[in-house]
This record gives C-alpha cells, sequence and structure tokens, in this order.
C-alpha cells in the first residue's frame, strides 16, 4: 500500500521538523556518511535513528523547543566469548574475560539550543548529536 502524498504535505505543514526526519531517515538508506550500505539486507542492523524531541527547562518557566536527534540502535554480531584468564594467584575473582560487541554512538558533535524564559532571560540546553553508530565491544 502506498502512502498519500496529501497526508505527507498534512503532517509537514503541521510539524516541519517530521519533514527532516522522513528526509533524513531516507537519504539515510542509501548512504551513512558517503558509505554504501550492502542494501537493506539486515534492516535491523546497528544503525542511527532520528526521532523528535521536545526540550522543556525542569523548574523555569521558558518556551520549549523541538530538537531532532538521534540514537544508536539495532543488532550487532551475534557471537560472543569467554576466555579463561590466567592467575598466579590462588583466588580467582573473575575467571573469564567475555568478550561481545554493542551498538553505540561512533562520532557525534556537541549542539545547543537556547530556551527563552520568562524575565527575558535565555538558558542554553547542550545535547550531543549522533552522526554514525557501530557495533563496538561492550564494557
Amino acid at each position: 500500500m502506498k502512502p498519500s502524498t496529501s497526508g505527507l504535505l498534512l503532517v509537514l505543514m503541521c510539524c516541519p521538523l517530521l519533514g527532516l526526519v522522513h528526509s533524513a531517515s531516507s537519504s539515510n538508506k542509501a548512504s551513512d556518511n558517503g558509505h554504501a550500505h550492502l542494501g537493506d539486507a539486515d534492516p535491523d542492523r546497528c544503525m542511527r535513528h532520528h526521532f523528535v524531541e521536545t526540550i522543556t527547562h525542569p523548574i523555569y518557566k521558558c518556551n520549549s523547543k523541538m530538537v531532532l536527534l538521534a540514537r544508536c540502535e539495532g543488532h550487532c554480531s551475534h557471537t560472543t566469548r569467554s576466555d579463561p584468564l590466567i592467575s598466579f594467584s590462588s583466588v580467582l575473582k573473575q575467571p573469564f574475560k567475555s568478550t561481545c560487541s554493542c551498538c553505540r554512538p561512533h562520532t557525534s558533535k556537541l549542539k545547543a539550543v537556547r530556551l527563552r524564559c520568562t524575565g527575558g532571560t535565555r538558558i542554553t540546553a547542550t545535547y550531543r548529536y549522533i552522526l554514525a553508530c557501530n557495533c563496538e565491544e561492550c564494557s
């Protein structure tokens, strides 16, 4: 079933940031920082997903702002390993070293949003915007 373009237009008029999410996720399927993917063979692989969040101050009365954020989500290799550790002590607190991989941010950049509060004051909220995700060793 093909979505109607008029429905998309209505959504874009009501919430312009959703248009950014749609266009960013569409372009994300074709490439990720210029690297071509091997098709969509594994749609659940570790990758960046966009979403819209409303930032509000928890105490002060400020105007809220909607921002485009990203998170890392998906599957990495199902292979995990536990190797025995060699010790010269009679007590082994942790006798094995386990390795596995997790979907984590690889690169990100710091962003800031200024909220206008009552009395004319401005408060800056900062966050990390994820640029790319990778499967990396879990800690």
